[in-house]
C-alpha cells in the first residue's frame, strides 16, 4: 500500500469528530484506506454487498441501531442511512464513531447537508498523486507561496513525463503491465461509473447517450464550460446539460473550475472551466495514445493542463494550507491556469506549458493578476517540460513539472 497524504488528517478527524466522510472516486483507494486507519477495532461494512445494502435501505434506524464504532463503505448507495447516523449522533457524540466512504458526493443532497451540519467532517481523497507514488512528502505547495523553489533532484522530462501523465492515479490502473490493458481498463471503469454509480444518486434521462456526452465534455477539457453546447451534442437543453455536468461532478469524473475575479480588473471572463480529474480516464474518453500525443503538442498541453490542476488538487489534501483553486482569464485572453487564494488571502499562479522553452510572454497573465493582487500576490511559476527553476522578474519563475513530487522540491 502506498502512504496516502490524507492519512494524518484522517486520522486526526476521527480524534474530534463523531462522524468523517471521506469521498472520491471509486477505485481509488479509499476503503483500503479506511480499513487501515479503522483497524480491528471498527465494524467494518459495505453496501456494495447486496444484502447488506438491501437491509440499509429496508429500515435504515434499525441497521444502524446496532452500530457502536463502525465503518460503513460506499454509502451513497443508501443516503437515507445519514439520518439515521445523525439521529444516533445526537445521543451519543463519541469522536470518531462512524466512518464513511462515498463514490459520490452525498452532502450536496440538501437534506443531508442539513441534517449533519457541525457533525461532520468531509475529507477529499482522489487517485493517487505522483508523491505518493514517489513515497515523498511533497513541499510543492507550501514552497509555491513562499517563492522558494528549486530545480528538483530527479526531473522528468520529455517522453518520460507524457508516460507519466497517460497512466493517470487509479491504483489498479498501474497495476497494468502496459498502455493498451490500462486503456482497457479505463474504459471498463468508465462503463461502471456511467451506468452503475450514477444510478445510486439521481434518475438520468437518456443514460445511453451518457457516453457520448462524456466523449463530447473530454474534447472540451481544459476549456470554458458552455452548458449549451454541452446539452445540444446529446439532444438536451442547456438545464438538462447543466445538471449533467454536476452529476458527473458528484462522481469524480470531472471538476468545474470556478473563475477567480477581482473589482481591480475590469472585464473578467466569470465562466467556469471544465478538467477530467484523471489523465488516463481523459486519454481512454478521447481515444488517445502515447503516439498520438508525442505528434501533436496541442494534445500533451491539454493532458498536462488537466494533470498539473489533478496533482495540485490532490496535493491540497494532505496540506495544512487552506486553499481555494480558480482558474483567470480576460477578455484580451490573458489567463492563469489555476489560481490558488490561502485562507488569508495570499494568491499564487500557475501557469502550464507543454514545451522545453518558456519565454516572457508566457508570464503576461501571471503579471496581469500579480499587478490586480499586490501585496497578496506571493509568486507566480510557469510549469514546464525543463529541469531548471528560471527566474523571470520578481515573485515569477518558470518550474520544472518534476517539481509537484520531487523531494527536493524546497
Amino acid at each position: 500500500m502506498y502512504p496516502r497524504l490524507l492519512d494524518p488528517r484522517l486520522r486526526e478527524a476521527l480524534s474530534d469528530t463523531p462522524v468523517v466522510l471521506v469521498v472520491g472516486p471509486r477505485r481509488a483507494g479509499k476503503t483500503t484506506l479506511v480499513q487501515t486507519v479503522g483497524g480491528e477495532a471498527r465494524r467494518y461494512i459495505t453496501l456494495d454487498d447486496q444484502t447488506v445494502l438491501d437491509a440499509a435501505r429496508a429500515d435504515p434506524a434499525g441497521f444502524i441501531r446496532g452500530l457502536d464504532i463502525a465503518t460503513i463503505d460506499e454509502v451513497q448507495r443508501a443516503p437515507d442511512l445519514l439520518l439515521a447516523i445523525k439521529k444516533s449522533i445526537d445521543e451519543d457524540y463519541r469522536p470518531g464513531r462512524f466512518l464513511l466512504t462515498g463514490s459520490a458526493n452525498v452532502l450536496t443532497l440538501p437534506k443531508v447537508a442539513d441534517s449533519l451540519a457541525g457533525r461532520i467532517e468531509t475529507l477529499p481523497m482522489l487517485p493517487l498523486a505522483r508523491a505518493e507514488l514517489a513515497g515523498v512528502q511533497p513541499t510543492f505547495l507550501n514552497q509555491l507561496f513562499e517563492g522558494h523553489l528549486r530545480a528538483p533532484q530527479a526531473p522528468v522530462l520529455g517522453d518520460e513525463l507524457l508516460d507519466i501523465i497517460l497512466q493517470g492515479g487509479f491504483p489498479e490502473a498501474l497495476s497494468r503491465g502496459g498502455e493498451r490493458r490500462r486503456r482497457d481498463w479505463a474504459r471498463s471503469y468508465l462503463t461502471s461509473v456511467l451506468t452503475r454509480d450514477l444510478r445510486d444518486i439521481a434518475e438520468v434521462e437518456k443514460l445511453t447517450e451518457l457516453p457520448k456526452f462524456v466523449r463530447f465534455l473530454a474534447e472540451h477539457s481544459g476549456q470554458l464550460v458552455n452548458y449549451s453546447q454541452f446539452g445540444s451534442s446529446i439532444n438536451v437543453s442547456h438545464k438538462t446539460g447543466q445538471r449533467y455536468v454536476g452529476l458527473l461532478e458528484q462522481v469524480f469524473l470531472i471538476s468545474t473550475l470556478q473563475p477567480w475575479y477581482t473589482n481591480a480588473i475590469k472585464r473578467i471572463t466569470k465562466t467556469a472551466k471544465l478538467h477530467f480529474l484523471d489523465t488516463a480516464l481523459l486519454a481512454a474518453t478521447r481515444g488517445l495514445t502515447f503516439e498520438k500525443v508525442r505528434k501533436n503538442r496541442d494534445l500533451a498541453g491539454v493532458l498536462l493542463e488537466s494533470f498539473v490542476f489533478s496533482e495540485v488538487r490532490k496535493l491540497m489534501t494532505g496540506t495544512d494550507l487552506r486553499l481555494a483553486p480558480y482558474h483567470y482569464r480576460d477578455q484580451e485572453m490573458r489567463e492563469v491556469d489555476i489560481v490558488l487564494e490561502r485562507d488569508d488571502g495570499a494568491i499564487a499562479g500557475i501557469e502550464v506549458k507543454a514545451s522545453a522553452t518558456v519565454r516572457a510572454s508566457d508570464f503576461k497573465g501571471l503579471k496581469t493578476l500579480a499587478d490586480a493582487c499586490g501585496d497578496r500576490f506571493a509568486f507566480g511559476a510557469v510549469l514546464y517540460d525543463g529541469a531548471d527553476v528560471v527566474p523571470f522578474g520578481e515573485r515569477l519563475a518558470a518550474v520544472p513539472v518534476s517539481n509537484l513530487w520531487d523531494a527536493q522540491a524546497v
